[in-house]
């Protein structure tokens, strides 16, 4: 415990999902976490739960398609606190069916990366000129997605984007690591939270399931605790990477799954 004590954090899009797993564990680790998004009775109701469990947390509006919305979410939060270390960009439009190139409406297009490039980059903009007050610098970790790490059948404009995300992850790490600002990005696998359990049907679980390397699906605190550790100074020689956290989904063949169910080591 204790691993962001003194640490000022803005967590986006942190009313639900994911980003509640990051903001909790954060504030049980000593930061002092904003709440951001566009409800805010879910996002006091995290804020609740956090001072609950001794943490300390705010809530702030944020509509990240809004640029003023975004500028003034970092501008106040260094107001009230007077820094800001900690940057998670995970506020982002899923957009699982937005479909293949032929099928997607440019409207749909523009609209999936106003939220999942366009914004984590203006956020990313506001924040630098805080962080180079620090002495220390600061992190900046960006929720990428396993969209971008290959070809599918569809979510095609979120794929896109996400994967811009992966490249904006190294040019804020080439250009600010020597004023002492981090950049990393971490792309989660399946992750099951209390909002998405009841819609993600069976037989997408166990295609998942069938080619994760462990015994169980994803939740929130594992994206959080890989969070911590690169908000931490313990990772402060990590910069500039792209990193998986899906229970080994990505790092096999694309046949291990069928081979595994005929039980066979090989053709």
């Amino acid at each position: 415990m204790g691993r962001l004590e003194n640490k000022v954090a803005i967590v986006t899009g942190s009313t639900s999902g994911i980003g509640v797993g990051i903001a909790r564990l954060f504030a049980k680790e000593g930061a002092k976490v904003v709440i951001c998004g566009r409800r805010e009775a879910k996002g006091q109701a995290v804020v609740d739960a956090i001072a609950s469990e001794g943490g300390e947390a705010s809530y702030h509006f944020m509509d990240i398609t809004q640029i003023e919305s975004v500028k003034a979410l970092i501008d106040d939060t260094y107001e009230k606190y007077g820094r800001i270390d900690i940057l998670v960009n995970n506020a982002a439009n899923v957009g699982l069916k937005d479909g293949r190139v032929d099928e997607i409406e440019l409207e749909m297009w523009d609209a999936i990366f106003a939220s999942d490039i366009r914004g984590t980059f203006y956020a990313t903009k506001c924040v630098i000129p805080y962080m180079e007050k620090n002495e220390a610098g600061g992190s900046i970790i960006n929720i990428g997605s396993m969209a971008s790490c290959g070809g599918d059948l569809g979510s095609t404009a979120y794929a896109c984007a996400k994967a811009g995300v992966n490249t904006l992850t190294e040019y804020t790490a080439l250009q600010y690591g020597k004023q002492g600002i981090r950049c990393n990005c971490i792309r989660p696998g399946l992750i099951v939270t209390p909002e998405n359990e009841a819609k993600v049907p069976d037989a997408l679980k166990n295609i998942f399931l069938s080619n994760i390397m462990v015994d169980r699906y994803g939740a929130p605190e594992d994206i959080g605790h890989m969070c911590v550790y690169f908000a931490s100074d313990e990772s402060s020689y990590v910069t500039g990477q792209i990193v998986n956290v899906d229970g080994g989904m990505n790092s096999h063949v694309p046949t291990v799954a069928q081979f595994k169910e005929l039980n066979s080591k090989t053709w």
